[in-house]
């Protein structure tokens, strides 16, 4: 695969360069090695692309996955509780998770369990690799990586994107890099409040 557009929101590209060189080359060490050829295997069976061979996102994510595992990247989890009280909401927010459910049952409301989990993260910095439908990368942008840095345990998040020239070729209703600039530009320059780096690749 390669590279062929990379967007740097709040300056997330230039913090990996700058603090996390190593990293930023991992990742292109890793996406120039996934073989996108023996990832078409999918046979379509829609209607205006049956019988026409596909790349397949599962495939993909199996080499992507196998690539950044071999390279130390570990899925992490962040743990947190809510509760329908708005006002507790915000005010334990920031707070540890065994304080969160403390508080939130000192007033009698009723903590529910939650988590966020990111499947690749390596010295503070998380990855996703995104084949699936539009809203897992809203998902990604918007709760994900943002949850992450506000719980101070990432400094920048890195969403891998096909291109359309390459969703083109893959089942309909995937996402693509130039449909989810546009949703990250439309929000204005300062959302999502965490530093990204999206990333959008072809063969």
């Amino acid at each position: 695969m390669n590279i062929i557009e990379t967007y740097s929101h709040l300056n997330g590209l230039e913090f990996l360069i700058v603090h996390k060189l190593e990293l930023w080359e991992e990742i292109k060490n890793v996406i120039a090695l996934v073989d996108a050829e023996t990832c078409k295997t999918k046979v379509s069976k829609e209607k205006t692309m049956k019988g026409k061979l596909l790349y397949s996102p599962i495939d993909m994510n199996k080499a992507f996955s196998r690539l950044l595992h071999t390279n130390q990247w570990k899925e992490s989890r962040v743990s947190y509780w809510v509760t329908k009280n708005e006002k507790l909401i915000r005010k334990t927010l920031t707070m540890p998770a065994t304080d969160q459910k403390k508080e939130i049952e000192a007033v009698g409301e009723v903590p529910i369990f939650s988590y966020n989990q990111t499947d690749f993260v390596k010295n503070r910095v998380a990855v996703e690799v995104q084949f699936g439908k539009y809203s897992f990368v809203a998902y990604d942008l918007f709760v994900k990586h943002l949850a992450f840095y506000i719980g101070d345990h990432i400094d920048v998040g890195i969403e891998i994107l096909p291109m359309k020239t390459l969703q083109a070729q893959m089942s309909s209703g995937v996402a693509y890099y130039e449909g989810e600039l546009y949703n990250i530009v439309r929000q204005g320059r300062g959302v999502p409040a965490v530093p990204l780096v999206i990333i959008g690749i072809a063969p």
